[in-house]
């Protein structure tokens, strides 16, 4: 999926732009992720931070490539040329945000970006943290629903790259491109039924790997365990459901937690207040 730089068929994509200010623009993106195989080369005309909330598809930079989930955030940058492909069925959702380049040059760490005129990253993906997912919700949601003035999405923007962008809250990969490929690999089996509750063995049989050497691999590019990494991409989803269920129970049963206990003590743990508060602040206020 990603930013667009050119009008695409509008039964595929849906755009919409939530906040425009001369601080920062944020856009809602859908894709029907229809396609299979990679897209025609894209190019985007300013530096953009995306964060997938949503599915996932893969984005491939010549040889290089980095699966969008909702554990991640990327970084396109302008006139740096791309192809995306939908590997699993389904569609995806991101949220864009592009910050006035003052203001991301005073945010994003020196390391982190590349030398020369034009503002770029050096990194093409970040794994961000919990707080940084709620964050995401917490700005969608809020802005399509009007209850965000502009002053106070502006503020949860900046506050969101600074985090996606901290040290001590993202982790970048660092590995060899085969064990990265291998990590790909898994996550793709994992989206490909978030409800699913995988076992190790099954895993590795999809991927053709030992489960115990799939373990480590993970927690060595991903800085997590397969695990948690799972669960987070779980609840991530939920962040993203929440105002079409009713049924907190049901929502739970639906992406595989055993029970509404169980679902609510993870979201507690990871986004620091139950689903149902959650819901009230993001939705309803």
């Amino acid at each position: 999926m990603g930013p667009k730089s050119e009008p695409k068929n509008v039964s595929e994509f849906a755009v919409q732009s939530l906040l425009k200010s001369p601080t920062v623009a944020i856009r809602d993106t859908l894709c029907q992720g229809s396609c299979s195989h990679q897209s025609a080369e894209e190019c985007t005309a300013t530096t953009q931070l995306v964060f997938p909330y949503r599915g996932v598809y893969v984005r491939h930079l010549g040889h290089n490539q980095a699966v969008a989930e909702a554990n991640q955030v990327l970084f396109f940058n302008a006139a740096e040329g791309y192809r995306i492909s939908h590997p699993v069925p389904g569609g995806d959702g991101s949220l864009t945000l592009v910050i006035s380049e003052p203001q991301l040059h005073e945010m994003a760490p020196p390391s982190s970006l590349r030398d020369g005129a034009m503002l770029a990253f050096r990194q093409h993906r970040l794994r961000i943290d919990a707080r940084a997912q709620a964050l995401v919700a917490l700005l969608r949601h809020s802005l399509r629903q009007n209850i965000a003035e502009p002053l106070e999405a502006e503020s949860l923007a900046l506050t969101l790259v600074q985090r996606a962008l901290g040290p001590r809250t993202t982790h970048a990969a660092g590995a060899s491109i085969g064990r990265q490929r291998l990590v790909d690999r898994v996550k793709l089996v994992l989206a490909s039924d978030l409800a699913r509750r995988w076992t190790l063995a099954e895993i590795a049989a999809e991927v053709r790997g030992s489960p115990v050497y799939l373990t480590q691999v993970f927690q060595q590019v991903e800085g997590l365990p397969l695990y948690r990494y799972q669960l987070r991409l779980r609840l991530a989803r939920a962040l993203d459901l929440l105002g079409q269920y009713d049924d907190l129970t049901a929502l739970s049963l639906d992406l595989g937690f055993s029970s509404h206990s169980h679902f609510s003590a993870a979201f507690r743990g990871a986004y620091g207040r139950s689903p149902s508060e959650f819901r009230r602040s993001a939705l309803h206020r």
